[in-house]
C-alpha cells in the first residue's frame, strides 16, 4: 500500500479508498474540470456513497410506513363499518318492539274488555327524528379523519418511493454531466423538503394510532 492512502469504511462495510489522485488519472493540463475530469469522477464515487446509505434508509422506511398504513387502514374501516351504523336509527330493533307491543294488544283483547285499561302507548314512535348521541358522532367523525389520513399517508409514501427511484435512475453521458444532473436532483430533494416528508409520516401514524385508541375507549 502507499503511503498517504487514505481509507474509510464505506456503508457496505467494504473498505474503500478515498485517495482519489490514486484511483483516477491525472487530468491533462487546463482540462481539470473537462466533462471527463478528476473532480467529476470524485464526486460521482462520493455521491455514490452518500446515496446508497440516505436512499436505502428511506426506502426502508417508506415500505414499513406502506404496511403500517394498509394495515391501519383495515382495522379502522372494519370498526368504522360498525360504529356508522349507530348514526342512523335501528328499525330493526324498533319493528321487534312494535311487533311485541301488538302482540301485547291482541293478548288484551282476547282477554276481554277489561284488560284493555292495561293497554299503554308503544314504547317506541317510528315517526321520531332519530338524533344519535354526541360521543358516537366525534368518534365517527374522528375514526373518518384517522382513515383519511392514514390513505394521504400511503399516497405520500408511494410518490416519495417513486422520487427516490427517479432520483438514483443512472444517466447517460460524461461524468461531468451525470455529477451536474445528480446535483440538479438532490437539489430538487432538499426544495421539496423529500427528508421531512419522511420524518413526518411516522409522526402522523403515531399520532393516528394513538387517537384511534383513545375513540375505542369512548365508544
Amino acid at each position: 500500500m502507499k503511503q498517504g492512502a487514505n481509507h474509510y469504511q464505506h456503508p457496505q462495510n467494504v473498505v474503500f479508498n478515498d485517495n482519489y489522485e490514486e484511483r483516477f488519472p491525472e487530468d491533462p493540463y487546463c482540462e481539470e474540470t473537462a466533462p471527463s475530469a478528476r473532480v467529476w469522477r470524485a464526486y460521482g464515487e462520493e455521491a455514490a456513497a452518500f446515496d446508497a446509505v440516505f436512499i436505502g434508509q428511506a426506502r426502508d422506511g417508506l415500505d414499513v410506513m406502506l404496511v403500517f398504513a394498509g394495515l391501519f387502514s383495515a382495522v379502522v374501516t372494519s370498526f368504522l363499518v360498525q360504529v356508522s351504523q349507530s348514526l342512523q336509527a335501528n328499525y330493526a330493533a324498533m319493528s321487534v318492539i312494535l311487533l311485541h307491543d301488538l302482540v301485547a294488544v291482541q293478548l288484551s283483547i282476547a282477554e276481554g274488555p277489561s284488560s284493555l285499561l292495561n293497554i299503554t302507548a308503544p314504547s317506541v314512535n317510528p315517526m321520531q327524528t332519530f338524533r344519535p348521541d354526541l360521543i358516537t358522532v366525534w368518534v365517527n367523525g374522528l375514526w373518518v379523519s384517522l382513515l383519511t389520513a392514514s390513505l394521504v399517508v400511503a399516497l405520500l409514501a408511494v410518490l416519495v418511493k417513486q422520487w427516490l427511484h427517479h432520483y438514483t435512475s443512472t444517466p447517460s453521458g460524461t461524468p461531468g454531466a451525470r455529477s451536474h444532473l445528480r446535483h440538479y436532483r438532490f437539489i430538487g430533494l432538499q426544495k421539496w423538503r423529500v427528508s421531512i416528508i419522511i420524518g413526518v409520516l411516522p409522526i402522523v401514524m403515531h399520532t393516528s394510532l394513538a387517537l384511534f385508541l383513545a375513540g375505542l375507549m369512548l365508544f
